[in-house]
């Protein structure tokens, strides 16, 4: 079980995990529980270590230290029940003055160097973790289970030191089995998510969506029968609740579905996070920590075909166009090679990608933060006039539908479109890989609302069949 960070935002939602953890544990399950940071924690951490490395003012990071201390010294307090409260919560608060103590250290070290490297921001981002998971051992303990708290590193996550996204090493699974595994009968291990450490012992965090990540690699690693992400929704939905209101919670998808989602701007689940456990077949449920008697979404390897060809519609924002276009282009070999190693020679990440059979132009979705370096990099590239134009649009969003009932299914690119223009919704580019899972358009920003009300409509999410 892994719980986010609105799941352990203070000490009385802790106690509410611990509860939960409890629960199952006494229905006869062997539970492992990965704890992110407490809510906003690692946010605060990486700004004022950046502060620290501008500014220089160790008073500043006295005043944080200060803060953060309290913080956490309340939420231990809060998180403690029963007649040896008092005792474990100063157990506990003794766990996390020596915890503090190394990242004010640190801190203040980066005020006199002025400088902050990847390797320093990956050392300080930990420590959110590392002073939830005594807290969260404390309540646990505190309702009198057994329990003991690790880092990602000490459970035996072992990565690369590619800092701020590092990849977990093979040997991780058989560490993880060896060291954890024979405490599941009488105790709850609780872990740090989102943390690692490289083989000389240097601690690396897992980048987006890390804690999801550790809770599967643990997950796999123990061959458990299911991987179970509370958070403060109530599973995965069919869109944004924001722009649907009428959005409901998918009860099954499949890995696959779970990932176009996520690549498409779904924000449940990180597409990493779910390897592992696509690897070793285990179900991923993804429940809401407050309320926990409702069933959520239950992810799984192989669906039966659904009478639901579409199971949901998703949009990304802050997305940006670039055309590229020049009669040269036709049947000079290579240019397509050279605009994707240009781009990602300059650290452009693509999110999508359509060229039309004339080869005349060439269309890609960026990041909007990419745009300019984009277009800067592939005008560079090809100053000898094979590309005459590069167009840039920032004003899109691209709208994703995904599905894995469209497959074999004949009409659905049809319904689409159809029910766009019937919108009157203008669409500028289009793509839709062979695995036939998702079809994926841009549109302008300004019809991204109303597209994805329409199809949502369209394919009968709302219930409406």
């Amino acid at each position: 079980m892994k719980f986010g960070g609105t799941s352990v935002g203070d000490g009385s939602r802790i106690m509410h995990v611990a509860e939960l953890a409890k629960e199952h544990k006494d229905s006869g399950n062997e539970v492992v529980l990965v704890t992110s940071a407490l809510n906003g924690v690692t946010d605060l951490l990486l700004k004022n270590a950046k502060e620290a490395s501008e500014t220089g003012k160790t008073s500043t990071i006295k005043e944080f230290i200060a803060d953060l201390t309290k913080q956490h010294h309340q939420a231990a307090h809060d998180a403690v029940t029963g007649r040896k409260a008092n005792r474990i919560a100063e157990i506990v608060t003794k766990e996390l003055d020596l915890r503090i103590e190394e990242l004010e250290k640190a801190l203040i070290g980066i005020c006199y160097l002025g400088e902050l490297t990847v390797r320093s921001i990956d050392y300080i981002s930990s420590y959110g973790e590392r002073l939830a998971a005594p807290i969260v051992c404390g309540s646990l303990n505190s309702l009198g289970v057994r329990s003991r708290s690790f880092t990602g590193g000490e459970a035996g996550i072992i990565t690369s030191d590619d800092y701020g996204n590092a990849r977990p090493l093979e040997i991780s699974y058989s560490l993880i089995k060896e060291r954890i595994e024979p405490m599941l009968k009488d105790s709850i291990p609780v872990i740090t998510g989102f943390i690692g450490e490289s083989e000389a012992g240097i601690v690396t965090t897992l980048g987006r969506g890390g804690s999801d990540f550790s809770a599967s690699i643990i997950g796999a690693a123990l061959k458990a029968d299911e991987i179970w992400l509370w958070k403060e929704v109530h599973g995965i939905l069919t869109t944004d609740p924001r722009i649907v209101p009428e959005a409901r919670t998918i009860p099954v998808i499949s890995y696959i579905e779970a990932m176009e989602l996520s690549y498409f701007g779904a924000k449940v689940l990180h597409p990493r996070t779910i390897e592992p456990a696509i690897k070793h077949g285990i179900p991923v449920r993804v429940k809401n920590t407050f309320d926990p008697s409702s069933p959520g979404t239950i992810i799984v390897k192989d669906l039966k075909q659904s009478k639901d060809i579409v199971k949901a519609v998703t949009v990304i924002k802050k997305v940006a166009l670039i055309n590229i276009s020049g009669a040269w282009m036709v049947g000079t070999i290579g240019v397509a090679a050279r605009v994707f190693t240009t781009l990602a020679n300059a650290g452009v990440n693509i999110i999508m990608i359509s060229q039309g059979s004339s080869e005349a132009n060439i269309s890609l979705v960026v990041d909007e933060s990419h745009l300019d370096k984009a277009a800067k990099a592939i005008k560079a590239e090809f100053k000898n006039g094979i590309i005459k134009d590069v167009v840039q649009d920032k004003n899109i969003c691209v709208v994703a539908v995904v599905g894995a009932g469209m497959a074999n299914t004949p009409g659905v690119a049809g319904r689409v479109f159809g029910a766009l223009g019937k919108a009157r919704v203008n669409v500028i580019m289009i793509s839709q890989g062979s695995s036939q899972h998702n079809i994926s358009f841009a549109v302008n920003e300004d019809d991204a609302t109303k597209a994805v009300q329409v199809l949502h409509k369209e394919f009968g999410l709302d219930g409406e069949k």
